[in-house]
């Protein structure tokens, strides 16, 4: 049942079309093309490119327009089928005599120069006059901006079937060329070229919506205007007898333009089959200016070509992404789509792809399923592995041979989240087995709860109880340095040494031990039995395993091993507050234990210790419980896992220390300190810490003045922000 789960998982994520998995596959089909990319074959597009050393010969850009129009002349002259302008010129040229005209009239300059520049030929006339003389197709923009201009396209549409749906990329705004410009071009389209959500151009529109109106893309006009065709014919899904008929709603199958019909996404866009860079495609304008090809070699170039002029040069780059490339220019992606137009060379997704990839998913996840129980975790893998990896083949094979996109990902994720499941749910059982035969041998139980259960064995029901306790952590420094030097036999005989006193301890003062932890102890109080004096059994175990812990480092270097350690060091923490404790875990097996938000500061209060350099620290409501032993605040901490700050103290001895005078001394010079540090008063911080210095020595907190003095170091260098509010937060558990 959990592999079928796991399948049925993948599969709804993949009917919902679950984006980090589409992403997987776009990278997929990425690698397919970057490792064979379409080969460059001749084909009538070339691309002028107003480059870096175009702009240093002829000036910063914008050019003035007449440069633009003896660019498009020469290509005219040369031969070219098109000229299609990868650049929009929407704004009047300022470089034009009469707008320089209007400029000095406005600056109240010399009205017989303003007359004499208001005399000369307009540039923007210029360049009209050489959109009229060749074929030119204009660029725009389509953009989804409040709708103030609309664009005007003068390629018409006939539609095989129902108009497209909403998969039709759709805007509400256009960025127009003047209308002179547009008005004596030959023909226009888009420019607009949008990535997918990583930034990267898989697919270019050959068409997209403004209002009700189709509109055509640079390219495909191009390709309408080089053949002197009509109209662009527009086959949808219900029109075209295909696989894709009775859709919900209309989409786009394919178009045709002129001789040419090019199959397209539902959205109306091609698959870019990009091939690699060729310097054959583009010349330099300067060469075209200059004068640098001769006419021969000029119509050699450009003679029956599709040309597109865009800007390469640097700050005028129109740079987009490609699977290929990573910075390539935005007008080649115009020009590679009309080279595959030309050449038929496309990448397909067929009708059937989502469906063969859908029962690849379900027979591959279900073969899977009922195989491999019989065949264990090793030839599972194996199986696995190789379903796999004939998914990946046969994609690569359909991408290299068919120029088919077949997405490989969720068949090999439903294959992957039934292997693992499976294994999971089959390692998960042995360890219950494995565990419940180790139950027999192991100790769980305090003596107390032992006859509590033997008098009412229906305590073994899964249940538990809120109570007020006192939580125990208490953790061995350095265990892994100590394990190091020691065998498996001496590291056993470490820890009995070290936890066979320690554990005294705690049951000669009520506690319950939950369990040990490798080298740790947890224990509480109040629990299962009630103990009103829980706070104060609780602060004298911990200092009473401190002072035993001196004993042990006295007796362990007698040992025999010259490997045995010596001074071993311990961080207790300790909590207070409620939790739920009882029997808890399966009907199999039970453990009684404790869980809550307590037992979990008492454990990151514990870590703090070695952050401090302190032997036992406690927290606020413990300290509270227990105010006539001798406890010394350390620091408001945010421990991990928890919003608010809490107090931790240290605990340094009981009542007898707390009512001696030098302690009291102390606890005041200490508090004062601390209330110095969180008003910001450095100086008096720095100064107490330095005056006190020796006495906390003496209680063990050394580690936390030098602490204090670095930070007031630092904080009195790069004043704290205005929220500052004096609380450490722990990045650790």
């Amino acid at each position: 049942m959990p592999g079928l789960l796991a399948l049925a998982a993948v599969f709804v994520l993949q009917l919902a079309g679950f984006t980090p998995l589409t992403r997987a596959g776009q990278l997929i089909f990425d690698g397919y093309l970057r490792a064979a990319p379409r080969t460059y074959e001749p084909a009538p597009v070339r691309v002028v490119d107003i480059d870096e050393e175009s702009i240093r010969r002829y000036g910063q850009w914008p050019w003035p327009r007449t440069q633009i129009a003896r660019l498009i002349d020469e290509l005219g002259n040369a031969g070219a089928a098109v000229i299609a302008l990868d650049i929009v010129f929407s704004e009047p040229d300022r470089t034009s005599p009469p707008q320089i005209a209007r400029q000095l009239e406005n600056a109240n300059g010399d009205p017989a120069l303003v007359e004499s520049l208001a005399r000369l030929p307009d540039n923007d006339v210029a360049l009209a006059r050489a959109f009229s003389e060749w074929p030119v197709v204009a660029g725009f923009f389509l953009t989804s901006d409040a709708t103030r201009i609309q664009a005007r396209p003068k390629a018409g549409f006939a539609i095989s079937g129902s108009a497209p749906g909403a998969s039709v990329p759709t805007y509400t705004n256009a960025v127009l060329p003047l209308p002179m410009l547009a008005k004596t071009a030959e023909g226009n389209g888009s420019l607009t070229l949008l990535g997918d959500s990583d930034g990267i151009i898989r697919k270019t529109p050959l068409i997209a919506r403004q209002g009700d109106q189709l509109v055509p893309s640079l390219s495909l006009e191009a390709m309408r205007i080089a053949q002197g065709a009509g109209a662009i014919l527009l086959k949808t899904s219900d029109g075209s007898g295909s696989l894709g008929a009775g859709r919900r709603e209309s989409e786009v199958i394919s178009l045709k333009v002129g001789d040419f019909e090019v199959p397209t996404t539902a959205a109306g866009e091609l698959y870019m089959y990009y091939s690699r860079s060729n310097r054959e495609r583009i010349v330099p304008a300067w060469k075209l200016l200059d004068g640098a090809l001769t006419p021969q070699a000029a119509e050699a170039a450009f003679a029956g070509q599709i040309v597109f002029i865009g800007a390469g040069a640097i700050g005028l780059r129109d740079l987009v992404s490609t699977p290929v490339q990573e910075r390539e220019l935005g007008v080649m992606v115009h020009a590679q789509a009309a080279e595959q137009m030309i050449l038929g060379k496309y990448l397909t997704r067929p009708d059937w792809a989502v469906g063969l990839e859908r029962s690849l998913v379900l027979a591959l996840g279900l073969l899977l399923l009922l195989l491999l129980p019989r065949l264990g975790a090793a030839r599972g893998a194996a199986l696995g592995l190789m379903l796999a990896g004939l998914c990946v083949s046969g994609s690569w094979l359909a991408f290299t041979r068919q120029h088919f996109l077949l997405d490989p990902t969720y068949p090999a994720l439903a294959i992957l989240a039934v292997y693992i499941t499976l294994t999971v749910i089959t390692y998960y059982r042995e360890e219950q087995r494995r565990s419940y035969i180790h139950s027999a041998f192991d100790r769980y139980l305090s003596p107390e709860l032992v006859k509590r259960i033997a008098a009412d064995p229906g305590q073994l029901e899964l249940g538990g109880e809120e109570r007020q306790m006192t939580v125990l952590f208490c953790d061995i420094r350095s265990f892994s340095r100590i394990s190091e030097k020691l065998g498996p036999q001496e590291i056993i005989r470490f820890l009995i040494s070290f936890l066979t006193p320690m554990c005294d301890i705690l049951i000669e003062r009520r506690a319950t031990i939950d369990k040990f932890i490798g080298d740790a102890i947890l224990a509480f109080w109040n629990a299962p039995l009630d103990d009103p004096d829980q706070y104060r059994n609780a602060a004298r175990s911990a200092l009473a395993m401190a002072e035993r812990l001196e004993l042990l480092n006295a007796e362990m270097p007698s040992r025999d091993s010259q490997n045995w350690p010596g001074d071993v060091a311990i961080g207790i923490g300790l909590n207070a507050g409620p939790c739920c404790v009882g029997n808890m875990g399966s009907a199999q097996r039970l453990s009684y234990s404790l869980i809550g938000d307590t037992v979990n500061l008492a454990s990151r209060i514990e870590g703090l210790t070695k952050y401090y350099g302190v032997q036992i620290a406690i927290g606020s409501t413990l300290a509270e419980q227990i105010p006539d032993f001798a406890i010394l605040p350390l620091d408001l901490v945010r421990v991990v896992g928890r919003e608010g700050a809490e107090e931790v103290s240290a605990l340094v001895g009981d009542e007898g220390l707390a009512g001696t005078p030098a302690f009291r001394t102390f606890a005041k010079a200490h508090r004062t300190m601390l209330t110095a540090y969180r008003a910001r008063n450095w100086s008096e911080a720095a100064r107490k810490i330095e005056t006190n210095a020796q006495e906390a020595a003496r209680y063990g907190l050394s580690k936390t003045y030098a602490l204090y003095a670095r930070r007031i170091d630092e904080l009195a260098k790069v004043s704290p922000a205005d929220g500052w509010d004096g609380v450490y937060e722990a990045t650790e558990k």
